[in-house]
């Protein structure tokens, strides 16, 4: 890939959105599937993007209208660190919101970990943001207590 490629990609947003470091800007983190996953092995992982903008208009949406969860269109620049293990940074020209996220399921993230909610169940799924189950808490409240006991036993 070249170190700077201009290019569309939909992405789930995986944390709100906030302010960036200076006036008008905003920065977020977009989940993006592989475009044909339907062809390609299962363990393949989604991609999260650390993405920017410095377009007013863009970050006031991103700030004031999108949640975790919402489908989003986006365009821009990607841009490929130097440190090949460093993730790619999205700088976003442009943004359609596809698809809000269902009222009843939200999926968020507790460091390297991604939870789902769903006000229809009292367990919460937890995983690895790599994609890896980790198991189910009881409750909103045991979620620190399975991702400890997690990473006391290791990965199996």
């Amino acid at each position: 890939m070249n170190p700077q490629t201009h290019l569309a990609m939909d992405g789930y947003v995986d944390a709100v959105p906030t302010p960036g470091t200076g006036w008008g800007t905003a920065t977020f983190d977009l989940i993006h599937s592989p475009a044909d996953a339907d062809r390609i092995a299962s363990n393949v992982p989604d991609t999260v993007y650390a993405c920017t903008t410095g377009d007013p208009r863009i970050a006031d949406v991103l700030l004031r209208e999108i949640r975790t969860g919402d489908l989003l269109r986006v365009t821009g620049i990607l841009v490929q660190p130097d440190d090949p293990k460093a993730p790619a940074r999205f700088v976003v020209d442009g943004l359609e919101a596809l698809e809000p996220a269902p009222y009843d399921l939200l999926l968020g993230r507790f460091g390297g970990y991604a939870v789902v909610f769903d006000a229809d169940r009292d367990q919460v799924p937890v995983f690895t943001a790599s994609g890896r189950w980790v198991g189910e808490a009881a409750s909103l409240d045991a979620i620190g207590s399975l991702i400890d006991d997690f990473e006391k036993r290791g990965p199996s």
